[in-house]
């Protein structure tokens, strides 16, 4: 590591979340997180109306405000260096992070499309959230059209691409608003939006140019593809998508006088290159060696690995030579509703008793129900749920995909349905798990981050129906400290992300054990769940698709009506 004079030397991480950014100031030689602080986007995310106008989205909509990301530039960042009690002469570098797949419709200068006099009022021309799924059809044609030619990057997403990346909400957005698709310059992750307003650079990053973007052995699908889905559609990778691709742990830029003035930051530092939130964090848990899955688990649940062989995973989301560190193929999957089921549950089906007990005893609802929870035997519940309220990610990549849960009886009490989607998550991911074990790529160790890791109930639960070991990040803030980490190699103080993992990561092994019993009784429920996994995932029946269907349909009539 190279730093100049005695003085300690730091950086600055900004993770991107679904409801806001956070900063955090890091020393360089160690890893110490000195301070940080959280800006709450002012808009949140739009997923029944349009803010501007108070208009009702159609179904599986999920927007934001590009605005809202600059504030967290210009809120966050300063406060987290009052906190941190650092003199911001001493930052030598900066880095961020961002959910993926969330797009920015922009024009040359790369001012979003929203801020456009008279476009404020068209949902198209805002920010299109990771958990946007509104483009299934879309999706459903690409991967159709995609089998039927034998298009030989298809296997390396699982064979599915997802109605949450790049491609299908392109296509979307052209289908259903020609007009914004013609004035749009550029289709960009927000990933490198963000990076463009710090240096007045657009670097687009191999990380989620590789994962959402397809872009496999540095090609794009081709001409004769894209006019295959829809003949307007033949010129969006020249067009709209394509970009110089920035590597990992590079300087995208330094930082301008403009960002440096909102962000308190010495103009000139460099910028690292954009990262995916889940893919930065796995250098922060220790994770840059092979075999080592790092479940981020927050809103949703995004499972990044690395290895030294390349293999088709079905349902992965991709496989990306150098996608989380130079020379291994960095793995992804994931699941789309973690958190935010467990926060629906909360939020629309706890009675008013749940919550004032809660509130005399001074908890939150969460923590009431899993102090209940805990005290249930496996299968106590006689419930079973699955776990698709936003859809399925991996391994069935299908978004029209919806909740169940079976077993419900009078006798049923809220805090039983609870642990039940608790434990409907733990078995989406040990799906993952066996998945890419059977496909040659095995998991050696679970290492789990993100918010959720507070609720050591939940973890427990993961090791007993995982049935192995869990070790935890050994910070708050995984993202953000991934992404000062990467800072710090761009700023040229360590040779490469390994080695600054190495320095500034942290992880505390084998945290969570399995109980033999405990996991015995929930393998007997993992294997209900599988049947049930794959009769409404995998052809049994369509109903869900069905009522989905139907829902768009009764929305649109109440529309008209309206």
């Amino acid at each position: 590591m190279s730093q100049t004079g005695s003085a300690p030397a730091y950086v600055v991480g900004i993770d991107y979340g679904t409801l806001s950014g956070r900063a955090v100031v890091v020393r360089v030689h160690d890893g110490a997180e000195m301070g940080s602080a959280v800006h709450a986007y002012r808009h949140g995310v739009m997923d029944s109306v349009l803010a501007a106008t108070s208009e009702a989205l159609p179904p599986d909509w999920a927007l934001q405000v590009p605005a809202d990301y600059v504030e967290v530039l210009q809120q966050a960042v300063p406060a987290a260096l009052r906190a941190a009690g650092v003199a911001s002469e001493s930052v030598i570098g900066v880095g961020t992070d961002f959910t993926a797949c969330t797009m920015v419709p922009v024009t040359a200068d790369g001012t979003p499309l929203n801020e456009l006099p008279g476009l404020s009022t068209r949902p198209h021309a805002y920010v299109k959230l990771w958990r946007h799924h509104a483009a299934q059809a879309q999706a459903d044609r690409i991967n159709r059209v995609a089998e039927e030619r034998s298009e030989t990057w298809l296997p390396r997403y699982g064979g599915l691409i997802s109605s949450e990346w790049e491609f299908a909400k392109g296509l979307e957005l052209l289908e259903e608003d020609p007009e914004l698709y013609r004035l749009m310059d550029h289709w960009v992750e927000a990933a490198d939006w963000i990076v463009w307003q710090l240096t007045g650079t657009y670097v687009r990053n191999a990380c989620s140019a590789g994962y959402k973007g397809i872009l496999q052995d540095g090609a794009y699908p081709d001409r004769g593809f894209l006019a295959a889905l829809n003949p307007d559609f033949a010129g969006f990778v020249e067009e709209k998508l394509e970009h110089p691709i920035g590597s990992l742990g590079s300087a995208a830029g330094t930082l301008s006088a403009e960002a440096a003035a909102w962000t308190g930051l010495p103009a000139g530092i460099p910028v690292a290159v954009g990262n995916v939130d889940a893919h930065v964090c796995a250098p922060a848990a220790g994770a840059a060696t092979p075999g080592q899955m790092v479940a981020i688990m927050g809103t949703s649940t995004c499972h990044v690995m690395s290895a030294e062989v390349q293999r088709e995973v079905p349902g992965m989301c991709g496989v990306v030579d150098g996608g989380i560190v130079d020379g291994l193929y960095g793995y992804e999957a994931g699941q789309s509703g973690v958190g935010d089921i467990f926060g629906w549950f909360t939020a629309h089906f706890v009675p008013p008793e749940v919550t004032e007990e809660a509130a005399v005893r001074g908890l939150s609802v969460h923590e009431l129900l899993t102090e209940q929870a805990s005290r249930e035997e496996v299968g106590a519940h006689g419930l079973l749920a699955l776990d698709w309220q936003s859809g399925n990610r991996s391994v069935l990549v299908d978004h029209e995909l919806s909740g169940l849960l079976v077993g419900l009886t009078l006798a049923t009490r809220p805090h039983e349905a609870y642990r039940a989607l608790l434990e409907a998550t733990a078995f989406g991911t040990r799906k993952i798990v066996e998945t890419f074990a059977a496909s040659g790529v095995p998991v050696t160790e679970f290492i789990a981050a993100g918010g959720l890791v507070k609720n050591k109930f939940l973890m427990q639960v993961y090791a007993d129906v995982l049935d192995m070991p869990i070790s935890v990040i050994g910070s708050d803030q995984g993202p953000a400290l991934g992404s000062a980490i990467h800072a710090a190699v761009a700023a040229g103080a360590y040779p490469d992300v390994r080695a600054a993992a190495a320095a500034m990561g942290r992880v505390q092994q084998n945290a969570y054990l399995p109980d033999p019993a405990r996991a015995l009784t929930y393998t007997q429920l993992y294997e209900e769940y599988e049947t049930l996994h794959d009769y409404f995932g995998r052809g049994g029946s369509d109903v869900m698709r069905r009522l989905k269907a139907l829902r768009r349909s009764a929305r649109k009539v109440r529309e008209v009506s309206a």
